[in-house]
């Protein structure tokens, strides 16, 4: 078992023309910027964020692949910044299988093991101890070229906790397969996780598959940290707008909206449309008449009323999932959706009114984005 410990993690490529004349450094040269977070042992630490917010750097440094730059990185009590990758007890599995084709699923397994100089009988008792866990001991048998992309995945997660690591990385592991297969790989992952109990961090661009697998979600933007949290918190509280829009599907509504006072309180009016909505008293003390704000609100939290007193709006799309629809409505110029289990149905024009979840609504200021509480 490992704890991680990240200390002020910086990352940045050097290339020949900058270092050569000297030039000073600025904070877009790094690829990594003043990362902290640790990992408790035994944890599932999900990192996610848009593609090149500098995740999967994080995970190779961890790994020993990319050289840190600046600051401190601990595993239990030691520092590894120097430390080979050979030496940091890891087992890492990437987005590309990189199986060996001429060899069997069982001599893939079996490569590092022997390659170490275990005997015969060491190494079969650790095939057999990994491979009913990730499901591939009916596969043993067979070549790489034979088998389905998810199985594929599966023999290249138990090659790398075959070594029984202290702290398994697993960088996109999901990412070349498809919608059902994702489902069913998630859930096999959750599960070993639980058997072998070792400290896991999974890199992703996926939220969906952070927030199912995880017990820990970081959440990153172009190299630094945004929000550290259970899936629930990042859900429920987030520290801005970006954190907002990127966990959730469909996303949270993000509405550009002024605010205004009148004799029955404060509203949110938003330009070009005559939606008004009531401001919860919680945010009396935070709001001002004229003020500027983004309202969050998330789909699943606006609702469908009969109530008359409520602005009509028209419907501006609709869609029947089947086990849920979803309505778009236009709001100056933004799109509010919202998602119900009703069995409704609405042609394009058709005349609602909405209200919204008092409780789960969440302001951001207009400027910085950062939530206004």
């Amino acid at each position: 078992m490992a704890r991680l410990t990240l200390q002020n993690i910086y990352k940045r490529y050097e290339d020949g023309p900058k270092n050569f004349l000297k030039k000073p450094v600025k904070l877009n040269d790094y690829a990594v910027k003043d990362l902290s977070f640790a990992c408790s042992d035994r944890s599932f630490i999900g990192i996610l964020g848009p593609s090149g917010c500098g995740k999967s750097t994080t995970l190779r440094m961890i790994a020993g692949l990319e050289k840190i730059t600046q600051g401190k990185m601990f595993i239990d009590d030691v520092c590894i910044n120097d430390l080979l990758p050979k030496d940091r007890h890891i087992g890492l599995a990437f987005e590309d299988y990189a199986l060996y084709p001429p060899l069997s699923v069982y001599e893939n397994l079996a490569f590092n093991l022997k390659a170490k100089g275990l005997p015969v009988s060491d190494i079969k008792k650790a095939i057999d101890r990994v491979a009913p866990l990730l499901k591939v001991d009916e596969l043993l048998t067979m070549k790489p070229s034979a088998l389905s992309g998810g199985q594929k995945q599966r023999v290249n997660i138990a090659r790398a906790i075959i070594r029984q690591p202290g702290l398994l990385l697993l960088d996109e592991p999901l990412s070349h397969l498809d919608g059902k297969m994702r489902q069913t790989l998630r859930q096999e992952i959750k599960r070993m996780h639980r058997e072998i109990e070792c400290t896991t961090i999974i890199v992703t661009h996926d939220q969906i598959e952070a927030m199912s697998i995880a017990d820990t979600i970081i959440i990153m933007k172009d190299g630094e940290l945004q929000q550290i949290g259970t899936p629930l918190e990042v859900y429920d509280d987030p520290v801005s707008e970006f954190v907002a829009g990127f966990i959730g599907e469909p996303p949270m509504n993000l509405l550009r909206s002024v605010i205004v006072k009148t004799q029955g309180g404060f509203f949110f009016t938003f330009t070009g449309s005559d939606l008004q909505v009531k401001v919860p008293e919680r945010y009396n003390s935070v709001v001002f008449d004229g003020m500027k704000l983004t309202l969050g609100v998330r789909p699943v939290d606006v609702l469908i009323t009969d109530k008359a007193s409520s602005t009509p709006v028209p419907v501006a799309i609709y869609e029947n999932f089947g086990d849920e629809r979803r309505v778009s409505i236009r709001v100056g110029g933004d799109h509010l959706n919202l998602t119900t289990v009703a069995e409704v149905f609405y042609r394009r024009g058709d005349i609602i009114h909405l209200e919204f979840n008092s409780e789960k609504t969440h302001l951001f200021n207009a400027e910085t984005s950062v939530a206004i509480k």
